[in-house]
């Protein structure tokens, strides 16, 4: 691993436990093992860092949601799966996912954070509203509306459900947000 990954690594931690703003690079330094100085090197100011984050998380999202497609078939498993991926960066209810994390701090960014912030949920809208086209087409979805509508209120749903249950530390929260909405996934692969 290099000494950019593991700083990333150890940011992207800190920033979906704790937060954005409530870690420095002196935090960074003890969990790396390197000076502050070198941290430097790789990202000259936090905000470096935090466009960097937000693009590595971006891309992992692009490709975890590409994997689910490609190991489920009908929208209904896509949907679970991507209910599944939310719950789990819950990380027992002690974290949220790094969009949700940064969504919560946005007023920290900068502009260039801030347009991958917006390009994720952009990327992750249209993911949605395509799984939801088909949810139309193979009625793996009950009552399964306008896929646009669809699509914005899963993914609201599961933000929200996130930031619940890390306020609660306790992931059965998720579970019961996302209870009704699971109930009406047709899981057939």
């Amino acid at each position: 691993m290099t000494t950019r990954t593991a700083l990333l690594d150890a940011a992207e931690h800190a920033a979906r436990t704790r937060g954005f703003d409530a870690f420095s690079y002196a935090d960074l330094s003890r969990a790396v093992g390197i000076r502050k100085a070198s941290i430097h090197h790789h990202f000259p100011a936090k905000a470096d860092l935090a466009h960097a984050l937000i693009s590595r998380y971006r891309e992992s999202f692009a490709l975890s949601l590409k994997s689910i497609c490609e190991m489920n078939e009908t929208a209904g498993a896509r949907l679970s799966a991507f209910l599944d991926s939310y719950r789990s960066a819950l990380s027992g209810g002690e974290a949220v996912c790094l969009c949700v994390a940064f969504s919560t701090g946005r007023d920290s960014f900068q502009d260039p954070v801030l347009a991958e912030l917006d390009g994720f949920h952009r990327d992750c809208l249209a993911w949605l509203e395509n799984v939801f086209t088909q949810a139309l087409q193979d009625k793996s979805v009950s009552g399964a509306g306008a896929a646009d509508a669809e699509a914005s209120a899963c993914l609201a749903l599961v933000e929200g459900a996130q930031l619940i249950a890390r306020a609660a530390r306790d992931p059965r929260r998720f579970d019961d947000a996302t209870t009704v909405f699971r109930g009406r996934l047709v899981n057939r692969n």
